[in-house]
């Protein structure tokens, strides 16, 4: 029979002080461990926020940026190429006006051609130019009138108040206009510009 001898040495009434330190270490390990964890995923996390957010204002930033140098873009294209029209205008009417003032009877010509090729039984003819064109106006529209076999009465009139070049052709129903001022001021509109405020 094995005996066992009592151990009067041993304090039954608590435990055993390395074992419970032990657990006490390793929970504190393990809590910290957590912690650690834990915090090192926050501050991804909040890391990764900041920099969306970051990026999404550099994006916006660079989004208006453009935008505004966009705007600055087309509002020079409109600039210049109003600047270009406003030349191009400018231009336009040196020529044309040095074409009237050198030879004002051919847009005279041209109008009577456009209002004789459509008359045909018509028993007259008014024709109102400048009235220091009146003689030579009056040849060239009654060459015309014969040659496209106008057989009405013609009128020459003189008119103080017409530009040199322009003309006003009328008969009984209609009327052909050849007006300097009338035809930039169209085209101008066609153009998109404000046409230019009458003399006064």
């Amino acid at each position: 029979m094995n005996a066992h001898r009592f151990l009067f040495d041993n304090d039954f009434r608590r435990p055993d002080s390395g074992a419970a330190a032990e657990k006490e270490a390793a929970a504190l390990a393990q809590a910290v461990a957590q912690a650690h964890a834990r915090g090192v995923q926050e501050g991804r996390a909040q890391a990764e926020r900041q920099a969306q957010a970051r990026m999404a204002d550099a994006l916006t930033r660079l989004g208006l940026a453009a935008a505004g140098l966009l705007g600055q873009a087309d509002a020079r294209d409109a600039e210049r190429e109003a600047e270009a029209i406003a030349f191009a205008m400018a231009l336009a009417r040196k020529i044309a006006g040095d074409a009237l003032d050198s030879q004002p009877l051919e847009a005279i010509a041209d109008a009577a051609r456009a209002a004789l090729q459509h008359l045909r039984g018509v028993p007259h003819l008014v024709v109102r130019v400048h009235d220091s064109l009146l003689d030579e106006a009056e040849a060239l529209v009654k060459r015309l009138a014969r040659e496209r076999g106008f057989e009405g009465r013609l009128v020459v009139l003189g008119e103080p108040h017409m530009a040199p070049g322009d003309a006003r052709m009328e008969w009984a129903d209609g009327g052909v206009v050849r007006d300097r001022a009338r035809i930039e001021a169209a085209v101008l509109e066609s153009l998109g510009q404000p046409s230019p405020s009458p003399p006064v």
